[in-house]
């Protein structure tokens, strides 16, 4: 019997398990894979898996008529071996050509003489229409309906290449994530820039917060009013708007989301809330530094920065495992 596989990819694994020694590889949701095969001389099949993102396992089964065991037995192991995706898995049974058609003889002479009793019965005359006698059901041997020796003969091929092709698609799903990581190690870095640079520009914005409020509140007072308490108010607004903590909180949040992609596996939902909290850090910053001149208006560029980062790599983070 002739045997084809084909995976989209550039490489080969020997397939994922859903254990410790997957840990490192990070998957993506998008993949295809199939596998053709042929059970006897007059059937064979050909068995695709196709996977998008989706926020959970999500299977759509395309499978013949008269397949319905073979479809729960499919679900199980998918459901085993997958963790997320939209999934459609579709079967289509190949039919030699070449076979010559053959006919039932005895039932064919059980119709004919069903035709004759009762053309003599009614007094009719006419001859037996083998055209019409080669339709009715069981006549050709040769016709597109599979026995149930084929349908358990199927069976018993899928689920022996199932495993298989689920470590094809496997394999694509690997490679697509490893370039989904690369990518978001890049954006880390650019983000880690913005961060550290937002670092170097935040006393200065802080010592100039601070000259100014206590300028105006000096100007309006006029000096009614204790100017060292005035300083120790306008000090504690200075330092409201520091942005020490979010600088802090996102440098955390930061070296999470790099050990997440080192640790690999099921990280997708994981490294969304992770972004989540990152945008909610780089919002606070800039409405800290809001409608300050000189350096703030630099640490405002860098906090748009640090979002239109986050954003990519959320949009990235979707198709992931």
């Amino acid at each position: 019997m002739s045997q084809e596989t084909k995976a989209v990819s550039p490489k080969k694994e020997a397939g994922r398990k859903k254990d410790a020694s997957a840990g490192s590889l990070i998957y993506s949701m998008t993949g295809f894979a199939r596998v053709a095969d042929r059970v006897t001389e007059t059937i064979g099949y050909t068995l695709s898996l196709k996977s998008v993102n989706h926020r959970f396992l999500d299977l759509h089964m395309r499978l013949p008529g008269g397949t319905e065991a073979l479809e729960m037995h499919l679900r199980k192991v998918l459901k085993e071996k997958l963790a997320r995706g939209h999934i459609e898995v579709s079967l289509s049974i190949d039919r030699s050509a070449r076979l010559e058609a053959q006919y039932n003889e005895s039932l064919v002479s059980a119709y004919v003489a069903a035709f004759r009793s009762a053309a003599a019965q009614h007094n009719l005359a006419g001859d037996p229409d083998l055209n019409a006698i080669f339709r009715m059901p069981g006549v050709l041997t040769g016709d597109a309906r599979s026995s149930e020796e084929e349908i358990k003969l199927l069976e018993e091929s899928v689920m022996q290449r199932i495993d298989g092709l689920i470590d094809a698609l496997n394999v694509m799903r690997s490679s697509e994530g490893n370039g989904l990581a690369d990518e978001l190690r890049s954006g880390l870095k650019r983000l880690s820039g913005f961060v550290e640079q937002v670092t170097k520009l935040r006393h200065e914005v802080q010592k100039t917060h601070f000259d100014r409020i206590s300028q105006r509140l000096s100007e309006l007072i006029n000096g009614a009013v204790d100017r060292e308490r005035v300083l120790q108010e306008a000090a504690l607004l200075a330092e409201r708007s520091d942005v020490e903590e979010e600088v802090a909180r996102m440098r955390t949040h930061i070296t999470h989301f790099e050990s997440l992609l080192d640790q690999g596996g099921e990280i997708g939902k994981k490294l969304d809330f992770l972004l989540q909290e990152m945008n909610r850090e780089a919002n606070t910053l800039l409405s800290k530094t809001s409608g300050i001149s000189g350096n703030g208006t630099a640490i405002t560029e860098l906090g748009l920065g640090m979002k239109s980062e986050i954003e990519k790599a959320r949009e990235q983070v979707q198709n992931l495992e």
